[in-house]
């Protein structure tokens, strides 16, 4: 599995993969079609949000993305194909975020989580800080969390 930077022209393709990935936690598809905007990417924003991609033989299997500018931005997406979830994808999706963000300068990098996935990015070193509301569901509230990138001050 290699990581590379994302190409505008796959910003459909992964738009599709972050809905399927987002249905892997069982949600409906009046749920995923809120989500719809939230979850699609824009072919000028790729390079720009940093976007990077998991492929194994030349099928994208993840990606993700950081938004912002040091010393704090946002994983503004991470998603992985449903057959690979378990494989280690997010893993190194988030090793390669986090890799990203220390060289940028960043030293905080928020996460603002699917519930179902907070206990993955609590594994990958993110703290709960609080919640926000959905961008997407109206009255729902989804886990906040930060990761602390580079060297600690302490």
């Amino acid at each position: 599995m290699r990581i590379r930077p994302a190409r505008p022209d796959e910003a459909g393709p992964l738009s599709a993969l972050a809905l399927r990935s987002k249905g892997h936690w069982g949600y409906d598809a009046e749920f995923l079609e809120a989500c719809r905007a939230e979850l699609t990417l824009d072919p000028d924003r790729i390079e720009a949000d940093r976007a990077a991609v998991a492929e194994e033989d030349g099928r994208v299997l993840g990606f993700v993305t950081l938004v912002g500018a040091p010393p704090e931005g946002e994983l503004d997406m991470l998603f992985v194909e449903p057959d690979a979830i378990g494989r280690g994808v997010g893993r190194r999706l988030m090793e390669h975020l986090v890799s990203r963000a220390e060289e940028l300068g960043f030293r905080r990098v928020l996460v603002v989580a699917d519930p179902n996935a907070e206990p993955f990015y609590a594994a990958m070193g993110a703290v709960r800080i609080g919640v926000v509301p959905s961008g997407s569901i109206p009255g729902r509230e989804l886990p906040l969390l930060a990761l602390t990138t580079g060297p600690s001050d302490g």
